[in-house]
């Protein structure tokens, strides 16, 4: 007679291996987002702030600082995984230059739109992303100050891409909405 049920050190390795896959394949996810160029004016637009929303809404907090952690372990490593890396350096000659306070921000918020979101509905998620960006645009504008003129800093750091950014917060929103009223759905049927 043989127990196939699993043992808990079993079932907490699976989780574990489980949950260092999703990291693994979230920061490889994260590098293909800060790659990916969409034209836009005044400046190209990458899709970072829709990995970090995603992550975020998706996993809750410890997964979603955890795969950036990693994304921003990857990038102090010398590895070009950030946007316009090699171009404009790797490592952290790229992460103390003029972007460095967008990670940090980025860092913030998958924290805290994890948080903020955990068992919201989409309304409660679209808050807590637009509340997500404060840090995002208030570390990074601060920071971006080493670089840019004070007065030129928001038309620099923050103008050029709060549209781009509330457009992508939408596409999270709908995004999650469909997939819980799809899997909902899917639930319902299977019982």
């Amino acid at each position: 007679m043989s127990d196939t049920t699993a043992s808990p050190v079993e079932g907490r390795i699976a989780i574990s291996t489980r949950t260092a896959l999703t990291v693994i394949v979230g920061a490889a996810l994260m590098t293909l987002a800060a790659k990916v160029q969409v034209p836009f004016w005044p400046v190209p637009m990458t899709l970072h702030t829709l990995a970090i929303m995603t992550f975020a809404v998706a996993f809750g907090p410890r997964i979603a600082i955890s795969i950036f952690l990693t994304y921003l372990a990857a990038g102090v490593a010398g590895l070009p995984v950030f946007s316009g890396s090699p171009e404009r350096g790797v490592g952290l000659a790229y992460m103390v230059g003029p972007t460095g306070g967008y990670l940090l921000g980025y860092l913030v918020a998958s924290w805290l739109v994890g948080r903020l979101a955990l068992g919201k509905g989409t309304f409660g998620r679209v808050g807590a992303m637009l509340a997500g960006m404060l840090p995002v645009y208030a570390i990074g504008t601060v920071w971006l100050t080493i670089y840019v003129p004070v007065d030129r800093v928001l038309t620099v750091g923050v103008m050029p891409f709060l549209l781009g950014d509330l457009v992508k917060i939408g596409v999270v929103a709908t995004g999650s909405a469909l997939l819980t009223t799809s899997l909902t759905g899917f639930r319902v049927k299977g019982k």
